[in-house]
Order: structure tokens, then sequence, then C-alpha cells
């Protein structure tokens, strides 16, 4: 077993990998609008978050990630493990003084940016080798540490003039990667691998009181995740098994993580294990132009909100991180068909890879393509004329054995079904059906305006309602 550099071919098996890898190292890191003062900033590093074992045991977060997944590996095969995470440093912003000093301030203004405190990101990784034989009983343990240390960086104004510096501090880190393999009973010769990231910092809250998390974090392995490669041989998908190997992935334990196939699609040598669920072999849209760091981003609508932003705002988005820096520049400089490139891209539609249909193009009858060599179904998924049967302003449906319609009064319970944290701010709330609606597949739906709202007139007049299906109300009686 060795802690060493990879090899240029794992290295390079590993490349395409880390480009989604760096998603998630980097999802939530700071969040549009990119500024410190920004709200929605009050609460980062949100996930993968391995906080010292002291004070996980007084909080919902852990110490630790557990990774089981199957491999089938070949005679020889080693196997290569990459632990990326994020080591949280404190930024402080300092004036410089007339005789030399320097004073610690709140904000720091020059001409192009403000400097404000903030806590960074310091990539750290971890990698180990070992081959797959030295897995089989108690496994390898790797201990890392990372040691405290502070930095400074001079703050020049445009003139090259020194008006500060920035100190940024960080605390010592220390962790474990765990990793152990047994074979697995039957004909076929795979094994349960297990991954284990532990923090194993000694740091302790301050006696007296209670820690809070921002305290805890300059101690923590934020972002945690694993990338797994096997020499030779490969990894069983989790979510698409074969039928052998269905009841062995479902005993598998993935504690705070979830492993995926990654890397080039079609190859299963390769395994993210990540605190963000994602799909097996998943990738960066090809028109996303740079990272934006807001979970689930929708680039075209941070790219534009992001170009709004005033001039302001700007000078203080470029001072409060050199990613939300490069954001800004990103969003400025982006030209127009580059923009337009992020506007409706569509990845759900197969790619025609085989020769057409022997029908000809345009051919009549069902299941033949159309002029565009689309396949047709056999019935069509919705038939204009079918509307013809439905009224909404007239249509009614029956809920605990009462006949609701337009104008009947209705008790909300979207609790049940829980499609919408937001619906929970409705729940035990009083209604008024204004119609009741047909789906093409053949759901029913009430569409209500919730009784005290003082804006309910205006949405019954833009037709703005809110929706609900029949066992998420119940009859109340309806009003004189």
């Amino acid at each position: 077993m060795s802690v060493t550099a990879f090899t240029p071919a794992t290295e390079e098996r590993f490349a395409l990998a880390r480009q989604v890898a760096d998603a998630v190292l980097f999802e939530g890191y700071v969040l549009y609008p990119y500024r410190a003062s920004a709200a929605k900033n009050r609460l980062r590093w949100q996930f993968g978050v391995l906080v010292p074992p002291a004070w996980g045991a007084e909080c919902e977060e852990h110490d630790f990630q557990h990774t089981e997944c199957l491999m089938e590996p070949k005679a020889g095969a080693t196997l290569s493990v990459e632990l990326r995470f994020l080591h949280a440093r404190r930024r402080v912003v300092q004036r410089a003084r007339p005789d030399g000093g320097f004073d610690t301030v709140p904000e720091l203004r020059l001409d192009d940016r403000v400097l404000v405190p903030w806590d960074e990101g310091a990539e750290e990784h971890v990698e180990v080798v070992a081959a797959v034989d030295e897995l089989l009983g108690d496994g390898v343990t790797v201990p890392f540490a990372r040691p405290a240390r502070e930095e400074t960086e001079p703050v020049l104004d445009a003139t090259g003039r020194t008006v500060g510096r920035l100190v940024r501090r960080c605390e010592e880190i220390s962790g474990a990667v765990r990793l152990s393999a047994r074979e697995l009973d039957g004909p076929y010769r795979a094994m349960r691998l297990t991954a284990v990231v532990e923090n194993t910092s000694t740091w302790m809250p301050p006696e007296g009181r209670a820690a809070d998390r921002e305290a805890a974090l300059p101690y923590s392995l934020v972002a945690a995740h694993l990338l797994m490669g096997l020499s030779v041989g490969s990894f069983l998908s989790m979510t698409d098994p074969p039928e052998w190997a269905k009841g062995a992935i479902a005993a598998c334990r993935n504690l705070h993580t979830w492993p995926v196939l990654a890397g080039e699609p079609g190859r299963a040598d390769l395994v993210l294990s990540s605190p963000i669920i994602l799909d097996d072999h998943p990738a960066i849209a090809p028109e996303s132009p740079g990272a934006l760091y807001d979970a689930t981003e929708i680039d075209e609508i941070l790219a534009l909100r992001t170009a709004a932003l005033t001039d302001e705002e700007k000078r203080e988005a470029r001072g409060t991180d050199a990613r939300a820096a490069a954001v800004i520049d990103l969003a400025d400089s982006m030209p127009p068909e580059v923009l337009e490139r992020l506007h409706g891209a569509v990845r759900s539609l197969r790619d025609v890879t085989g020769p057409g249909p022997a029908n000809p193009v345009g051919a009549a009858g069902p299941g033949f393509p159309d002029e565009y060599g689309v396949r047709q179904p056999d019935t069509p998924w919705w038939d204009p004329a079918s509307d013809a049967g439905f009224d909404p302003a007239q249509d009614r449906v029956v809920v605990d054995g009462r006949s609701l319609g337009a104008g009947s009064r209705v008790l909300l319970r979207p609790g049940l079904r829980r499609t919408d944290a937001q619906d929970l701010f409705l729940q035990g709330r009083s209604a008024k059906v204004e119609a009741v609606l047909h789906d093409v597949d053949g759901g029913v739906h009430l569409a209500v305006t919730v009784e005290g709202d003082p804006g309910a007139d205006i949405r019954r007049e833009q037709g703005r309602f809110l929706y609900f299906q029949p066992d998420e109300v119940a009859p109340l009686e309806d009003e004189a």
C-alpha cells in the first residue's frame, strides 16, 4: 500500500471525472448574488461537511462518510483512491497605518472592489494506491493531517501603493481513509468495497459555552468526496446492477454519501462517491461557460441576473472571493452567442445513430415516422377532441363522500403529499375551489384561492391559482 502520486494513466482516467467532482467540491461555495453581505450566503458549506467528532455529537452533522459498492477486479488489480475536500480558512482584512503597522477593519474599499472578511476554501486531496488483495481482511488505514498555517497578502491600490493586507489563517485538521474489501459468496468473483472517511480532529468546543457551526468549520472536511478507480476490472452500478447482484447491492450501506459510475460513458472502472445524489456517468453541461457555484444552477438565468447587478454590488462581489470575481467577469464578458447557447437546451432526446426504418419517411399509419423522422405512437398522447367532455367551471369531483366543484370550500392538507415545501405554510388553511381540472394522464386537480388572501381577487382575474389533488383537501361546509 502506498500514499503516492497517481501514474499518468490513472491521472488521465480521473481527469474527466474531476470535472464533475469539482462541481461537487464547490457546490454552494459562494451562492448568487455572490456577495458576503447577501443573506443567502449566511449558511455556506452545505454538502459533505465532516465535522470534528466532539462537535458532531452535539449537532445533526456527521464526522464520517461510509461508502459501500460492488466491484469485479481482475487478478493483480490495484485500487486508486482520491479523497478531495475543502479546508476552510478565515480571511481578515487589515488597513495599513502610516507607521507601517496594520489595523483590522470590517472593510477596505478600493476602486475596483470592496474587501471584507470571508471564509475561503482551500482545496485539499489525499491519494492512496493499494493492491486489491491488501484490502481483504482488516484492509488498510491511511491517516492524514494538514497543519495550521497563516499567510499574508499585500493589498495594493491602482498606483501600486500598499493600502492594506489580507491575513488568512487555517487551523489544523486531521482525518483517516479506511479501505477494506470482502469477497461475496457465490459463483461470481465479486467483492464488496468499503471506503470510510473520518474526521479525527481532537478539537473540542470552548469550555463553558456551546460552540456554533462557525467555530467548528475550520476543523472540518468540507464537501468531502471520493474518486475510486480500478487498474483492471469494473464496478457495478448501484442503480442498474445485473440481476445476480441486486441482492448484494441492496445490502450495501451508504451513509452520508452515494457512489455512482463516473468517467467516460460506457466504462465502469471509476466511481465517484458524492454527498450529492447523482446518476451514473454525470457530466457537466457542454453549454455551461463556467462554474456559478449555485445549487441546482441554471446557467442562463444566473448569468443574466449576475450581469444585472449594480456596479457597487459587483465591486463587493469581486472583493468577496476570487471565484466570485471570476463569475462577475464571466457574466460581463459573455458574448451573446454563448448566452443564446444556454437557452432551451434539451438533452433528453436520443441520438439517431442507426439507419432509418424500412418504411419511407412520411408513410401513413401508426408507428411510422413523420416528415422529421420522429416515430409516431400508436395513439396520440392528447386528442384535442377529448376536451369537449370537460368544463372546469361545471365539473365536480367526490372527496370524502362530498361532491366538490367551483364555489366549494375546502381545508388544505398538502402535508400528505409533501411535493412542495412552501405548501406546508398552507396546512390547515381554508380555500375556495375555483375550478376542477383534468390532465392528459387522467389526473384531477382542484384550482383554489386561499380564503383571507388579500390578493385572491387579482389571482382570480389573472387565473393564477394554487393547485391540489383531491386527497390533499377535506370538504368544508359552503358559506350560505
